[in-house]
């Protein structure tokens, strides 16, 4: 049995700081080969989600928010956002299930956020085709926080 309390959010979260990437994961699957994925992810405002899909292969995404606050996008395909959601637990709003093959991504709000992950697996990494075209690259740091800035003036 693996516990999620405070201790271990306090742990993952002060590593996500840390982290070039301002995120950290901690996995409660074995292996990257497990059928299922269950993972908490300690995320810093900054670290940015690119726009993306699990279309090939198709697979769903659920995720809650076990503590902070994101707000999460849903875009068409030519990265228009569809829909918006701030997902906060202390408002009652705690978490988001994601059809395959849908555009997504998040904004963190809070320093400490932390999401627990669950999808199928096994690993596969995302292929450039479930990247959306219309967002920055991951390693154009510039571009991606003018990107996510863009999106929150849009929905204010």
């Amino acid at each position: 049995m693996k516990l999620i309390d405070r201790d271990l959010l306090d742990k993952v979260s002060h590593e996500a700081k840390a982290a070039a990437r301002l995120r950290m994961n901690y996995n409660f699957h074995q292996s990257l080969n497990a059928s299922l994925h269950r993972l908490i992810n300690a995320v810093e405002p900054g670290t940015y989600f690119r726009p993306h899909r699990h279309l090939n292969p198709g697979r769903e995404e659920s995720f809650l928010v076990l503590r902070g606050r994101v707000v999460f996008f849903l875009f068409d395909n030519e990265g228009n956002i569809i829909e918006h959601r701030l997902i906060d637990p202390s408002a009652g709003v705690y978490g988001m299930d994601i059809e395959a093959g849908v555009w997504h991504s998040l904004v963190v709000l809070e320093s400490d956020t932390v999401i627990y992950e669950a999808k199928l697996g096994p690993f596969i990494p995302l292929t450039e085709d479930n990247m959306a075209a219309w967002s920055p690259r991951v390693d154009d740091r510039l571009e991606a926080e003018a990107y996510m800035d863009g999106l929150m003036k849009r929905i204010q």
